[in-house]
């Protein structure tokens, strides 16, 4: 089983308002022991909705580029050097992680910190298939399954002796993230969406304890992995590492859970499905949390918390980004909308809240 050239994530024009100094990130390239020529082809990539990620194709080495978005950022996000600092920590005890190249936190360069690693060359699943991959419901169901185990192997890293405990902050980190992101809605709060105060009121009435402490990924989603051209089932990269820290798992989980989108969703849910996850064969998301509680050993009888958790949190995730659009910060039109499914993220924690019976 493998699949054509053309399906190999290769991005796409670069968008106007976001065109990169190529000539300055060449200099600096040289400058980290790259031997890279003048030529050389710039592409970016669509999937991400928050830091810009850019192809450089050179004869010589084929990278990438990120770097954070203008305008108004959340504080302690969009920091280059600190993803680029834990994917240098996981690479040697976590396979799939890019290679470093290097980070540059002379904004003068380009208007930005930035970082560069090289181009992990294989397929990135968007809201559909991609045209040439054609998987069965069993090998979907493969596939599927490779994914959540990826996240349970990542969920089993030996923190301690990588250095990677140094993220931590400690006990609490279920209670602090509800705090964060709650201030971080109220940062951000336009004025034409909800203001999720009995969602609010019931997570803070049922946060739970931390269940452990590992490292976990905090945005873990098809777009985000890179299959095996030749044997599409397999993960061989882990991308976008932004929000990746110590924390607790189920929380991560919850929050990965709030993008899947399954058949038996209304339409409303299929409207806002951003990855291929209601083909035959792939698992539900009670399935997944089966999958995972069986394969971790963890147990939990509050599920419903970080679903309404994950599902909140992604509510605040497309607020900021709307907040930029609304302020003129991004001229993505792509945002236009997210008002809308902010609202709707209201609605569905509702529900979940009253299905719980809790």
């Amino acid at each position: 089983m493998s699949a054509s050239q053309s399906v190999i994530d290769q991005g796409g024009a670069v968008r106007p308002g976001e065109e990169l100094n190529v000539g300055a990130v060449t200099g600096w390239l040289r400058t980290q022991g790259v031997e890279v020529d003048d030529t050389v082809e710039v592409t970016q990539f669509s999937g991400g909705a928050s830091n810009w990620t850019y192809r450089l194709k050179y004869p010589q080495a084929d990278l990438i580029l990120r770097r954070p978005p203008k305008g108004t950022k959340a504080k302690g996000a969009h920091d280059m050097g600190r993803e680029h600092r834990i994917q240098s920590m996981l690479k040697p005890i976590y396979p799939g992680v890019p290679t470093m190249v290097g980070h540059c936190s002379d904004e003068s360069l380009i208007g930005s910190e930035f970082y560069v690693m090289h181009r992990i060359e294989g397929i990135i699943l968007r809201k559909h298939m991609p045209r040439g991959l054609a998987l069965d419901a069993r090998q979907t169901r493969t596939l599927c399954t490779n994914v959540w185990n990826k996240l349970i192997e990542l969920h089993q890293v030996d923190i301690h002796s990588s250095g990677l405990e140094a993220l931590s902050k400690g006990e609490g980190y279920t209670r602090r993230q509800l705090d964060g992101w709650s201030q971080r809605f109220d940062k951000a709060r336009t004025w034409n969406v909800s203001s999720f105060k009995k969602v609010r009121r019931w997570l803070n009435a049922h946060c739970p304890g931390d269940v452990k402490l590992c490292m976990i990924h905090n945005d873990w989603r098809l777009d985000n992995v890179v299959l095996n051209p030749n044997m599409p089932t397999e993960v061989i990269g882990v991308l976008d590492w932004e929000l990746a820290t110590v924390g607790d798992p189920l929380m991560d989980l919850g929050s990965a859970l709030a993008y899947w989108v399954q058949a038996d969703d209304n339409f409303l849910m299929k409207m806002l499905q951003r990855q291929p996850s209601s083909l035959p064969g792939m698992m539900t998301r009670r399935e997944i949390v089966e999958h995972y509680l069986k394969s971790t050993g963890l147990s939990t009888n509050n599920w419903a918390f970080y679903e309404v958790f994950g599902l909140f949190r992604l509510a605040v995730i497309a607020q900021q980004i709307y907040y930029r659009y609304h302020h003129k910060q991004t001229r993505n039109p792509a945002f236009k909308n997210f008002w809308i499914m902010v609202n709707y993220f209201d609605w569905r924690c509702k529900q979940l809240i009253k299905q719980s019976g809790v």
